[in-house]
């Protein structure tokens, strides 16, 4: 039997209340998508069999899962995206420690996302099953097999750009994602359109050439990969290229014009532990692993073992030494 307008009404109200129930507990964006197959099946398939993904096997992992959500949680009808703003002003480095200092990516400064996220995730599932009984859901954060940019445009949360950030014309690009997906049938919200435009800051800027066509990425190449999740050695090519990143990297979206004077999150767990947003790699280059331990501990640098992190360090401490003795550009 069809819908009602009754029964329409009562989804849309319901919807309304998860996701003013999303923003109670933190979540700046928040959007509904249909749990529906991906649209790029095909595409993510040949990137993989190109090898794109590099030491990333986890992607390859679950693909069926990965490109339908109802293959994850079987009779999904909606997917609740949300997202947490976690942009933040950096205070310049001083001077006497610019030679010794390398950046860290923005989300990796504050507690560990997948702490946060992860938890009010499970806060928002267990409210949908107990408001609507029988209800079955699942959360992800970034470690489950869902392609979750796909969700979040799909959600209207935003659109992926060039450089496969999802990006909010509300919020800019500097964004974690989450998903709960849910056996309920609530109304999805219109998918967000492309503001790139013509647009190509991201591709000219990325320094290792990383982003190799608009919305297409060789992971292999991009200095967040590098430092993050690639174990060995690393091209010397690509380590000059690497500049001062120790770990992760935010050019690509520190050129867009969409985070040219992005909001500021308001999330305490997610304030910079220091506000330059640096390390000292002369000192990380040596660390004994009791430093190691705390100077990551409940934060998402702790996915770098400490031989990689002490590698990055000592590359980014290289370039620093590098860049001084060339002097200052003409």
């Amino acid at each position: 039997m069809p819908p009602t307008v009754v029964d329409r009404l009562r989804d849309h109200a319901l919807a309304s209340t998860v996701k003013a129930k999303a923003r109670a507990l933190g979540f700046d964006l928040v959007g509904v998508a249909p749990a529906d197959p991906s649209r790029f099946r095909d595409y993510f398939r040949r990137w993989l069999d190109d090898g794109r993904h590099g030491e990333m096997a986890y992607l390859a992992n679950r693909f069926d899962e990965r490109v339908d959500p109802r293959a994850y949680l079987p009779g999904a009808r909606s997917v609740v995206c949300v997202a947490l703003n976690y942009y933040c002003e950096l205070e310049p480095v001083p001077e006497a420690d610019r030679r010794r200092h390398g950046r860290v990516a923005r989300y990796a400064l504050g507690q560990d996302y997948h702490e946060v996220i992860k938890k009010r995730l499970q806060t928002l599932a267990d409210w949908l099953r107990e408001t609507v009984p029988g209800t079955r859901t699942v959360c992800g954060v970034d470690t489950a097999p869902i392609l979750e940019r796909e969700m979040a445009a799909r959600a209207g949360v935003g659109w992926v750009g060039k450089n496969t950030c999802v990006i909010s014309r509300e919020a800019g690009s500097f964004l974690l994602l989450g998903q709960v997906l849910t056996t309920l049938d609530l109304p999805p919200d219109e998918p967000d359109t492309d503001h790139c435009g013509t647009c190509t800051r991201c591709l000219d800027a990325c320094p290792t050439g990383a982003i190799t066509a608009p919305y297409e990425l060789d992971a292999t190449r991009c200095i967040s990969y590098l430092t993050i999740e690639h174990r060995g050695e690393i091209a010397a090519d690509l380590q000059r290229q690497m500049g001062d990143w120790v770990y992760g990297c935010d050019v690509c979206q520190e050129v867009c014009p969409h985070n040219r004077a992005p909001p500021a999150g308001t999330d305490p767990a997610l304030r910079p532990r220091v506000p330059t947003g640096t390390i000292d790699v002369e000192a990380a280059k040596d660390w004994t692993t009791e430093a190691y331990h705390a100077a990551t501990r409940h934060s998402a640098m702790r996915r770098v073992k400490l031989p990689q992190f002490q590698r990055n360090a000592a590359i980014a401490w290289r370039n620093l030494q590098a860049t001084a003795a060339a002097g200052p550009a003409e």
